[in-house]
């Protein structure tokens, strides 16, 4: 790779604090994940190993709370973290996305006392974390999950199947949402699961297009026993925590997103400025030299739009309408990016020698996960309009 696609993205980061941090991630990043990334990825190897020095590093906690282990840094620089780790490998970056979001129902709406149990070992002690709210029959519809708690004396029983649930049998912890009562939001609870609980199963992971280093799996809950002083909130408050978690998740895939599109546009950039044909290099060549542009504004773009959604939340302002914003915009430009960092490559770029093609498969999943592409256009239109008329 060029020394010009080798240079670091500048980062407007609030702190010296900050910026050393950026600086130890993209440290981290370059001797530990990048190396491996392409192999590991192609034989499906998910890095426990980086999970637990990530851990170490004190950055799987970044945007909680010191007092019970985690790093209280602002939104504004954890989803900057997470950019650089999803540039190395995205397995890593949106692996960190989903533990913090695993973290939130505790840190958000925890007792004090679940609060000191629990969140150390969660955000500095080595565990990995999964979320589960999406169901076979209950994905964009999420309100409509089936998974049932039942109340029997001072424990619940857990008994359903939750899908799609990424580190699904091999996390520590889950965030799991499931019916207490009527149908509806209303009727929703959430719970921490424990990864050795009995009668909890995990199914074969999913065979996919992209991230194949992560496992994503079916979990069964076979009457999965978990005390009362597991529900976390109030009984019919699981749909509010949900959603709540699931607005600051959008902006982690953001963030992920725009580090898989620079990770790609690096690549097109140091292929174009090396590769040479009739005589000069094919950067000289306008059709190209435009292809570029197009990929660094896109990236600019959604970079800022992310940035500015996380000022928001770090100030306490509604930010759920600008959420949506990142997370539609930033994946559809890296789905736009990766496919023309292919196309820069020719031949080349369709091969499994260079990462632009994993890149291209990877984005895809971008667009799809918390909450598809179609729901944040939704989400944004009834900020505009109001709900939809019935």
């Amino acid at each position: 790779m060029s020394d010009r696609a080798l240079q670091s993205v500048e980062r407007r980061l609030p702190t010296e604090e900050s910026r050393q941090l950026v600086a130890l991630v993209r440290d981290i990043a370059q001797r530990e994940i990048v190396p491996r990334a392409a192999e590991e990825e192609d034989a499906g190897r998910f890095p426990r190993e980086v999970f637990t020095l990530l851990s170490e590093s004190g950055l799987l906690g970044l945007p909680y709370d010191s007092v019970h282990g985690g790093g209280d840094q602002p939104y504004e620089v954890y989803l900057q973290v997470l950019e650089e780790l999803a540039a190395a490998r995205l397995t890593v970056g949106l692996g960190v996305s989903v533990h913090s979001l695993a973290c939130h129902a505790v840190a958000g709406y925890g007792t004090k006392d679940q609060q000191a149990d629990h969140l150390p070992a969660m955000l500095s002690g080595g565990l990995l974390g999964a979320y589960c709210l999406s169901e076979p029959a209950s994905g964009s519809d999420a309100a409509s999950l089936r998974t049932k708690a039942v109340r029997d004396g001072e424990d619940w029983v857990i008994t359903g199947t939750k899908a799609w649930i990424t580190h699904g049998g091999i996390a520590d912890f889950y965030t799991v949402l499931a019916r207490t009562g009527v149908d509806g939001p209303r009727g929703i609870t959430a719970f921490l699961v424990p990864g050795d609980a009995a009668g909890l199963s995990a199914a074969v992971p999913e065979k996919k297009m992209g991230m194949k280093g992560s496992p994503t799996a079916q979990l069964h809950f076979d009457g999965v026993r978990v005390p009362d002083a597991r529900r976390i909130g109030d009984e019919g408050q699981g749909f509010a925590i949900a959603l709540s978690a699931l607005d600051s998740g959008r902006l982690g895939i953001a963030a992920c997103a725009i580090g898989v599109a620079q990770a790609a546009m690096n690549e097109a950039v140091a292929y174009a400025t090396g590769r040479r044909q009739f005589g000069r290099p094919i950067a000289d060549f306008q059709g190209l030299r435009f292809m570029l542009a197009d990929m660094a504004t896109q990236i600019e773009a959604g970079r800022a739009l992310y940035l500015e959604a996380a000022r928001l939340r770090d100030a306490g302002s509604p930010f759920s309408r600008q959420a949506a914003m990142a997370k539609l915009f930033c994946t559809d430009a890296a789905m736009r990016v990766t496919i023309d960092a292919v196309q820069v490559l020719g031949g080349y770029g369709y091969t499994l020698d260079f990462p632009v093609e994993r890149l291209m498969r990877e984005a895809k999943v971008l667009q799809i996960v918390e909450g598809t592409n179609q729901i944040q256009r939704m989400v944004i239109a009834r900020h505009l309009a109001g709900p939809e008329t019935r």
